[in-house]
Order: C-alpha cells, then sequence, then structure tokens
C-alpha cells in the first residue's frame, strides 16, 4: 500500500509540474507578444480619438456616420484582441468542448497579426469544410501561438506564414496546419524535435526560444486529444506542423457569445 500510495503522490506531483510548466509557457508567450499588442492598442485608441474629433468638429450627417462607423470598427477591433488575449490566458480546466477549429484559431491569429507584421511575415489563412473537434481551447491555442512564434523566429528578415483550417472527411479529422517559408529542418535533426530539451534553435533578442520544451509539451498535448502531431520539413524550403484531431459532428459545436466578434478574415477554397 505504501508503493502504491507513494507512486500516486509521484504522479500528482508530476502533474502538478506540467501545468505549472504550461503556464508558465504561456506566460512567455504573452509576454513575446505584449509589445505588439500594445502598439495595436495606442493604434485603437487614436483611430477613435481621431474620429471623435472629427465627429464632433463637423455637423453634417454624412460626417457623422463615417466618424461613428470608424470608432464602431476600431471598438469591434480592440473587443477581437481583447477576447483573444483573455481566451488564450485564461487558465482552464480540463474541460473539452465541441469547438469550431475556425473561430479557435481567429482568437489566436488576431494576437499575432501585429507581431508578423513587425517582422515582415505575410500571413494567409485558407479554409476547407467545417472542421470541427472536441478540444480543450486554452491548450490547443497555446500550442498554435508556440508554433506560430517558433514559425517567425524561423523565417529571420521576413517570409510567409501559411495556416490551413479544413475537415478531412477521408480520414476522419479536423486539421489544422502551420506552413512556413523559413530554412527548414534538417532531416538528422527532425527525429529529435520532439524530444524533451532538445532544441534547434537560440533564445532570441527578446528572451524566447531555446527550452527544447515547446514541441515535446504540444505532442502530449495533441496525443492527449486522441489527436496526431505531424512534421514535414525541406531544408531550404520551410517547415510544414499539421495538427489532426477526430472530427466531431458540426451541430454539437459551443456557439460563441460575444457579440462584437467581427467578420472572418478567412478564404475559403
Amino acid at each position: 500500500m505504501t508503493d502504491q500510495h507513494d507512486c500516486q503522490k509521484h504522479l500528482a506531483e508530476i502533474k502538478a509540474l506540467r501545468e505549472e510548466l504550461m503556464q508558465a509557457q504561456k506566460m512567455s508567450s504573452v509576454g513575446a507578444l505584449a509589445s505588439s499588442v500594445t502598439h495595436e492598442f495606442n493604434n485603437i485608441l487614436t483611430t477613435v480619438i481621431n474620429y471623435a474629433k472629427m465627429g464632433l468638429r463637423h455637423k453634417n450627417e454624412e460626417t457623422r456616420e463615417k466618424a461613428f462607423n470608424k470608432i464602431l470598427a476600431a471598438g469591434q477591433r480592440a473587443s477581437k484582441i481583447t477576447t483573444g488575449m483573455l481566451s488564450y490566458a485564461r487558465n482552464g480546466s480540463d474541460r473539452r468542448e465541441v469547438m469550431d477549429l475556425v473561430e479557435l484559431v481567429q482568437d489566436v491569429l488576431v494576437l499575432v497579426e501585429k507581431d508578423l507584421q513587425n517582422h515582415r511575415v505575410r500571413m494567409q489563412t485558407h479554409v476547407e469544410g467545417q472542421p470541427v473537434a472536441e478540444v480543450n481551447a486554452s491548450q490547443i491555442q497555446q500550442v498554435l501561438l508556440n508554433m506560430i512564434i517558433n514559425a517567425r523566429q524561423a523565417m529571420d528578415g521576413g517570409g510567409r506564414l501559411d495556416i490551413g483550417i479544413r475537415a478531412n472527411p477521408e480520414s476522419n479529422c479536423a486539421e489544422i496546419s502551420i506552413r512556413d517559408s523559413g530554412q527548414g529542418i534538417p532531416a538528422d535533426q527532425l527525429r529529435k524535435i520532439f524530444d524533451q530539451f532538445y532544441t534547434t534553435k537560440t533564445v532570441d533578442e527578446q528572451g524566447q526560444g531555446g527550452t527544447g520544451l515547446g514541441l515535446a509539451m504540444a505532442r502530449d498535448v495533441i496525443e492527449a486529444h486522441n489527436g496526431r502531431l505531424r512534421v514535414d520539413s525541406a531544408v531550404g524550403k520551410g517547415t510544414t506542423f499539421t495538427l489532426k484531431f477526430p472530427l466531431a459532428q458540426a451541430s454539437d459545436v459551443k456557439k460563441p457569445t460575444n457579440i462584437f466578434r467581427g467578420p472572418a478574415a478567412t478564404s475559403k477554397s
């Protein structure tokens, strides 16, 4: 009984440490985006202030309507950023819900758009079908944000980032792919990238990366969702990570309650 009790105690301690590590990594990612998000909010406030002044100066209906529309659009943009940040930073439980992966991904992308622009990375999003899966939104968003930051770091000097979200009825999977145009990963390193503490990069100027824990934790999270994490890479051409989840029924999707959610910034194909 003592050995069994000690084993359970150690497993509980390992679980607690893992949760603390995931939370620390999450806060590290938020820190990496803090400067870009703050700059974006400053731009939004400038827009609101300038168009509010224009609305006060001009009395004609057309000019005032234009000012109100610009202020509304800026407010909706701020709401999307806030919603995305709160959704990501929330220290959630292990609860899973059937979710539209397009909306889940969009809440992450709104956080990284400015950061990618600052690093001269062009982003394109593609959607196919109705990709729906039962997931823990906070955990999957953490995986996605870490992978997008990794992709941006792999494109020193700028590049292209393609985000794909699709339903694959043939394999009965909902898939999210992240493809960068970076330098790629050599074959001898590719076999090791999911090993704990193995890393192919050094810490950047913002103190991000280089721990060798991000991909190992990502794989654990995806496999805990009964999913798979696949990587394809070619030196000089870039790297693609694909997250695959069991496809769920669209009728079971949890409906969003944020009335300020803006239009989807995606392209149907």
